[in-house]
């Protein structure tokens, strides 16, 4: 039996189209947000989810609610897939974290276990982000090929994502750019038994739970989205 899960990323907030530094601050979609959530819901709902979970922040809040009214389900929320905490960063634009801190965004963005003053790793996303799904696998016997959706943030899912297929940790970062309403998919499959060469190494992110240690999870999309995007009217 075959897995699928869906990662959305929230619909443009205000502070994505200034250049501004969000983290868990609690911003709302912009009048294109709003929009493209309604486009993507739309055009998700022919997969059929059988369940959407959500971050509780707002912005990815009201892009699952867009879904979920387009296919009659409940959304639940959970803070474990909110975003980034972005610590002393949070609400500030990038040029004014490049003046007061040089290069930091570029180390940030290339080591995974870098975090902002007072804010979060990569590492520390991925963490708590795969236990939601961990939990899902175990208490979810017959999720089958209908996906599960769980919207989120860039961040938060460029993690998850890398820690879902079990990458060394030094190649989290090539995860990244994930557009607005743009989504990811993988599927999980049987993890093989041993083979001849022996057991892989344990990944640093690996699965936490005992359904969860039984599948290999597959990446199927990157950064799929609407053809053509959506824009203002």
């Amino acid at each position: 039996m075959t897995r699928r899960l869906i990662l959305l990323r929230h619909g443009q907030t205000h502070y994505n189209a200034s250049l501004r530094m969000q983290g868990q601050l609690d911003t709302e979609l912009s009048e294109l947000g709003v929009q493209q959530a309604h486009a993507v819901g739309r055009a998700l709902a022919h997969r059929r989810p059988w369940t959407i979970l959500s971050s509780d922040l707002q912005r990815a809040r009201e892009t699952a609610l867009a879904l979920a009214s387009e296919v009659g389900l409940e959304v639940r929320t959970d803070p474990r897939l909110r975003e980034t905490h972005l610590g002393t960063w949070q609400g500030m634009s990038h040029s004014e974290v490049d003046e007061q801190w040089p290069e930091a965004r570029m180390r940030w963005r290339s080591t995974p276990r870098w975090s902002p003053p007072e804010g979060e790793s990569r590492l520390d996303v991925a963490r708590r982000t795969r236990e939601v799904v961990d939990e899902l696998v175990d208490s979810s016997p017959g999720w089958n090929e209908h996906p599960a959706v769980l919207v989120a943030h860039g961040g938060a899912i460029a993690a998850l994502t890398a820690a879902l297929i079990e990458l060394p940790v030094e190649q989290y970062p090539i995860f990244n750019g994930l557009g607005n309403t743009c989504w990811v998919q993988l599927s999980a499959h049987p993890r093989p038994g041993p083979s001849w060469s022996g057991q892989p190494a344990e990944p640093e992110i690996g699965p936490t739970t005992v359904g969860a240690r039984e599948v290999l999870w597959r990446l199927d999309q990157w950064n799929a989205g609407l053809t053509p995007p959506v824009a203002t009217i």
